[in-house]
């Protein structure tokens, strides 16, 4: 008798790192906005979406912990260094996302539509673009 196969080992994902650095910043807000705007994809209509969307059909409680971890990447700009008027702007796009999301049926519509995780990691690569560029070798 044959010893029983073993499934197929998946590729493991690499851990994020921790340290305070821009690089390793700019590796956690990428997989942030990875996870909140573009997890998976919608079937028939290809369209990406994440956890800001799924969670915000949890009415009240689930647009607010869509905001709480949308504030974890102005708090990651704040750590970098981001000016004032960045993280206003950063703030007033998760603030936005969380209003119009908290709109029954039309919320969940314009969750998929409008990423403020995206807009706000926009605004962080430019920061880090132009103060702390990958330097390749």
């Amino acid at each position: 008798m044959a010893p029983p196969l073993d499934p197929p080992q998946r590729p493991r994902p690499m851990p994020l790192p921790t340290g305070n650095d821009p690089a390793s910043v700019r590796q956690r807000v990428e997989a942030m906005e990875r996870l909140l705007e573009r997890s998976f994809t919608i079937p028939g209509i290809n369209r990406h979406v994440g956890l800001d969307a799924v969670v915000g059909l949890v009415p009240v409680l689930g647009d607010l912990v869509a905001a709480a971890m949308g504030a974890y990447l102005i708090w990651e700009a704040r750590n970098l260094g981001l000016s004032k008027w960045k993280l206003y702007r950063m703030a007033g796009n998760v603030a936005f996302d969380t209003a119009v999301g908290a709109i029954p049926l039309v919320g969940d519509a314009f969750d998929v539509l409008f990423r403020s995780n995206t807009r706000n990691l926009r605004m962080i690569r430019r920061h880090l673009d132009k103060h702390h560029p990958i330097i390749q070798q």
